[in-house]
């Protein structure tokens, strides 16, 4: 095994079994052995010798081992153990009943508890303001309801370590789709969802055609109005040149490709959008490194097409037994997931490819690569799904499928192409069909040291032309890209580049080439700079239409990070105006601890209380003694630091403000602790964050530490990236810049938003 050190630390941290201390109880060769051994013995049922499930283990050990297939994290973590929820992807029906609400939102509860991601399709929901004739009232609406889904995912952890990750989906021709677009334009709001529109063929041409497209009431079918289709386009585009939110999803693309039309619609995916899933279907996915599938022939680099074919064959082998030793959190997902058995092989690797074969990502030879590998692995999965069939029976629901007036198969579905944020990392490859994100990079290592880090194929390249130096590995990762730096020859450059330095449009070509040749859809963000224009987003929605692809995620560089919002011409090239974007305080809780201090000022007495909840610190509270002083003004910087603290302003920022402010009362007494009100309280903030524990309070400022666990129950980090003082999204749990990647928010240390 040749793991780096980064997926050594990601595999203890989240993969290797662990006690009810914590402590890591399993090496990385045991938990590949538990994965193996657990995944071959499903075996067994269909006739295989003792001998024979042995000599699979070994297969699925070596191509684990060797980094040259990985399966959804769900597998690593759980096969083998008494979990044993082995799928990612879910979808959940929601019913226009509030039984049915409620219904589907514990079932979403039991799913992120076993470690799944969920989507839904709200749109079965009757509009706001529509008659509920059982109770005589009006309902709320689907955005009323998608809040309570929030709530659920907020209070349940995945497997007990991260909050569960969703997607939630709204039909273009639904009453309330004009809420739905811009139910996320706070970013604190409904942030447990990524949100798609479902988008139809119709509205794309009342789109070109320029005409009104018609609203239908789900709970009656009947038209419930018309709106202009270029102007609610137009605020799909504005929402998502915003702040990347709502995607779009081709809903009538993904129902033409739908293997089982006989079970019903497609309506949602999973929360990345690469899953197009029926009501109470799984997924299983895994990915094959491109990156270490090439082959060397007098010096030259080439695509090994064998070793493709072989992984392919034994990564379906696996992906099928992985839906037989599976424990579904829910019967309906168990009896609907085995009648479809549908796997999604996808790939990771493919930037890692294309460096190696000095291919630029922005090319028409890369579009070519990409549909050369697709077709391949489509192809060759397929046979090895009809090879299956004929040893173990095609899935259940093939009768009624697309497949049986042509053959039988075993799986509805072979392929997808995934984000593999986590398991990319422990590959040592590139996240699923994206470009590198960077070159180089600086790390926080311990003791506030940095490590500087490049990509080893382009200190290779450096090397070979005699110009590879640390200062200029350093000025890659301060520019971010090889593209302006004229030290580095123009080849090097052309072939080395980044997601920032490639065009909507070669990341849309890019999307499209997977997706001729996958069967479910291809998780992929669609980058754009900073000053990228609404005109820009909308033109690559229409081209992502345009060439087949399934749906489209956009980001604009820095506008999901940033409290400041940019405001310019769709059309024309003007500078944009910075506008400041309201931030609301998160409610004060109902339960809080903290202590009082008493500080001596000039005018008296200081009374400061620091109230904390489980967020940290919350509320500042003071009250002047008998000698007076100025209580107004100190009852005014304590409101004012209060609101600060719960809208996530930085604790060292809003002590930077206060610490050293003068007033002469106080300065002209020799031997008072503190030169002012604000200083006082500052003060005490500094000592109370040191002495206020978890739970209460302590004598020692000792280091914080986390509520006691219940025996058994695993640690909870965070899942929500933090706002720095440079207003930029730090990883919760290193600290480091996260960068938007497959639809979803990563770091390099394995964190990630979506699960």
């Amino acid at each position: 095994m040749k793991f780096t050190q980064n997926a050594e630390t990601v595999l203890e941290r989240r993969y290797l079994a662990k006690d009810n201390d914590g402590k890591v109880i399993e090496t990385i060769e045991e938990l590949f052995t538990r994965v193996a051994s657990t995944v071959a013995g499903a075996d067994a049922a269909y006739g295989k010798s003792e001998e024979e499930i042995k000599t699979t283990e070994k297969e699925f050990y070596d191509m684990m081992t060797n980094c040259e297939f990985m399966p959804n994290s769900p597998t690593l973590m759980n096969a083998g153990r008494p979990l044993g929820q082995l799928s990612a992807c879910f979808v959940l029906p929601v019913e226009d009943s509030m039984v049915g609400i409620f219904d589907t939102v514990k079932y979403a509860a039991l799913v992120h508890q076993s470690g799944g991601g969920t989507g839904f399709s709200f749109s079965r929901l009757r509009p706001e303001g529509s008659i509920v004739k059982s109770t005589g009232g009006t309902s709320s609406g689907p955005v009323s309801f998608m809040k309570v889904f929030n709530a659920a995912t907020e209070a349940v952890k995945q497997g007990g370590t991260r909050r569960g990750a969703n997607m939630g989906m709204l039909r273009i021709d639904h009453p309330d789709i004009l809420k739905f677009i811009d139910c996320k334009a706070d970013n604190n709001e409904i942030n447990n969802f990524n949100i798609s529109v479902a988008i139809t063929d119709k509205f794309m041409a009342a789109v070109e055609a320029g005409t009104e497209y018609e609203l239908v009431a789900p709970h009656t079918g009947e038209v419930a109005g018309t709106l202009d289709a270029r102007e609610v386009f137009e605020k799909i585009v504005d929402a998502a040149w915003r702040n990347g939110e709502p995607g779009i999803v081709f809903i009538d693309e993904m129902n033409r490709y739908n293997p089982t039309p006989a079970l019903g619609e497609i309506e949602s995916t999973n929360p990345c959008g690469e899953q197009p899933l029926l009501p109470y279907e799984a997924c299983n996915l895994g990915s094959i490194n491109l990156g270490l599938c090439v082959c060397e022939e007098d010096g030259i680099l080439s695509i090994d097409y064998e070793k493709i074919t072989d992984i392919v064959h034994k990564a379906v082998h696996f992906l099928d037994n992985v839906i037989d030793v599976n424990h579904y959190p829910l019967p309906a997902i168990d009896e609907m997931t085995r009648k479809t058995r549908k796997i999604g092989l996808g790939v990771m690797g493919f930037a890692d490819l294309l460096l190696k074969l000095g291919v630029p990502y922005n090319s028409v030879e890369a579009e070519r690569v990409a549909e050369e590998v697709m077709s391949l692995i489509q192809s060759e999965g397929t046979k090895a799904s009809i090879e299956l069939a004929l040893e173990r029976g095609t899935f259940p629901a093939w009768e009624n499928s697309v497949f049986a007036e042509r053959y039988e198969i075993r799986n509805a579905t072979i392929t997808t192409i995934a984000p593999t944020g986590t398991i990319s990392i422990i590959a040592d490859a590139s996240g699923g069909c994206e470009p590198l994100f960077a070159y180089a990079f600086t790390k926080n290592v311990m003791d506030g040291d940095k490590l500087l880090v490049c990509n080893e194929l382009l200190v290779e390249k450096l090397k070979e032309r005699g110009i590879y130096s640390e200062e200029l590995i350093r000025r890659i990762a301060d520019e971010g890209t090889l593209a302006h730096i004229e030290e580095i020859p123009e080849d090097i450059r052309r072939v080395f580049v980044c997601a920032h330095d490639i065009t909507p449009e070669w990341h849309i070509r890019i999307q499209a080439a997977f997706q001729k040749y996958t069967d479910n859809a291809v998780s992929k963000t669609i980058n754009f700079p900073n000053s990228a224009t609404r005109e820009e987003v909308k033109e690559a929605y229409v081209l992502a239409h345009k060439l087949g692809c399934k749906g489209t995620t956009v980001y604009r560089d820095g506008s999901r990070d940033s409290q400041v919002l940019t405001i310019g011409s769709q059309k024309e090239d003007k500078p944009e105006v910075p506008v400041m974007n309201t931030i609301l305080p998160r409610p004060r809780p109902t339960l809080t601890w903290g202590a009082t201090e008493k500080m001596k000022i000039g005018c008296g007495s200081l009374f400061i209380t620091v109230n904390r909840d489980e967020h940290g610190i919350c509320e500042v509270f003071t009250s002047t003694g008998k000698g007076g002083g100025c209580p107004s003004q100190s009852e005014a910087t304590a409101r004012l630091v209060s609101i600060a603290l719960r809208a996530g302003i930085s604790q060292d920022e809003i002590l930077a403000q206060l610490k050293g402010i003068r007033c002469p009362s106080t300065v002209r007494q020799p031997g008072l602790k503190c030169t002012s009100c604000p200083d006082a309280i500052a003060r005490t903030i500094v000592k109370m964050s040191k002495m206020l524990g978890t739970n209460g309070f302590t004598v020692e400022a000792e280091e914080e530490k986390p509520p006691k666990k219940a025996e058994g129950e695993k640690p909870a980090p965070a899942n929500k990236p933090v706002l720095g003082s440079d207003d930029k999204l730090h990883c919760p749990e290193c600290g480091k810049l996260l960068r938007h990647e497959g639809g979803c928010t990563i770091c390099d240390c394995g964190f990630s938003h979506c699960g």
